[in-house]
């Protein structure tokens, strides 16, 4: 089981000076991983769901992650996760393949559908299409990546007689959510999968309906074994770490906010490093 941090592009850990003492820190104490989540917008005042008050801080995170690679050498870049509706598929593509080939093929590409419905609706995505432009945009980016003459036609998407390098090198598609939708588009187009919770047990539930989707949907050969991710919110217990590793998390991440100090964040990394994996 890897072990990865997320949460590290926001409140008072996203200064350039923070960034780099701990990314490479991180990287020091063997961590694999390095997650960066998004919110372009969020509801001003703050409503139930939002995760965060509206002025606190959050870095875009494709442009945090270019930044990590470039005072990293080994740390894996991902998006946990990006908003995929209230992206443009093509202009995201394109970021998506330069940060993978500047960073040595080490970006992973999580993607969610969304669930604030204030920032969805000002981005202009109805909450009624986000799952449908999440699953037409993951088709399009894929065709315009691998087609020797990229084309694609939906309902949210259209283009043909177009093409665009760099194409990507070790890009990985990490699906995250909780929902049934999201269980089914982790299996039919996920390298992995992305979810999180308090306890093993909110994993096993997960778990299952993983199961669930996979009963439903068609796995591509292509795309291998999927990989489950887990970002537990609370600190972790080396209990609670021997129980994620037996439940087959490959990839474990660590999250430390809401600790506010940088040197506090650096504790919780050497401790959260000494997990049984």
């Amino acid at each position: 089981m890897q072990l990865g941090v997320a949460g590290l592009n926001a409140k008072a850990t996203l200064g350039p000076a923070e960034t780099v003492r701990l990314a490479r820190r991180a990287e020091d104490l063997g961590y694999r991983s390095w997650w960066a989540g998004e919110h372009v917008v969020l509801p001003s005042p703050r409503v139930p769901l939002a995760p965060m008050e509206p002025t606190d801080p959050i870095l875009d995170p494709l442009i945090h992650l270019a930044y990590v690679a470039a005072v990293t050498t080994v740390l894996e870049l991902g998006t946990g996760i990006v908003i995929l509706p209230q992206r443009n598929p093509l202009v995201l593509a394109k970021q998506v393949a330069s940060l993978d080939v500047l960073s040595g093929g080490r970006l992973r590409l999580g993607i969610g559908a969304g669930y604030l419905e204030p920032e969805l609706a000002a981005l202009g995505v109805p909450m009624s299409e986000r799952g449908s432009r999440t699953d037409e945009y993951l088709d399009a980016m894929d065709a315009l990546w691998t087609q020797p003459r990229p084309s694609y036609a939906g309902r949210h998407v259209t283009f043909d007689q177009i093409d665009a390098y760099p194409r990507p090198i070790g890009l990985q598609i990490v699906v995250g959510g909780h929902s049934p939708a999201a269980f089914r588009r982790a299996v039919s187009r996920g390298n992995a999968w992305l979810g999180n919770g308090d306890t093993p047990n909110d994993l096993a539930g997960h778990l299952a309906g993983l199961a669930r989707a996979a009963s439903e949907v068609d796995r591509p050969a292509r795309l291998g074994p999927l990989e489950i991710n887990f970002q537990p919110l609370t600190p972790v217990t080396a209990d609670d770490a021997r129980r994620y590793a037996d439940l087959g998390v490959d990839r474990l991440i660590v999250y430390p906010l809401p600790l506010e100090d940088p040197d506090d964040v650096e504790s919780f990394l050497e401790r959260h490093a000494r997990l049984p994996r």
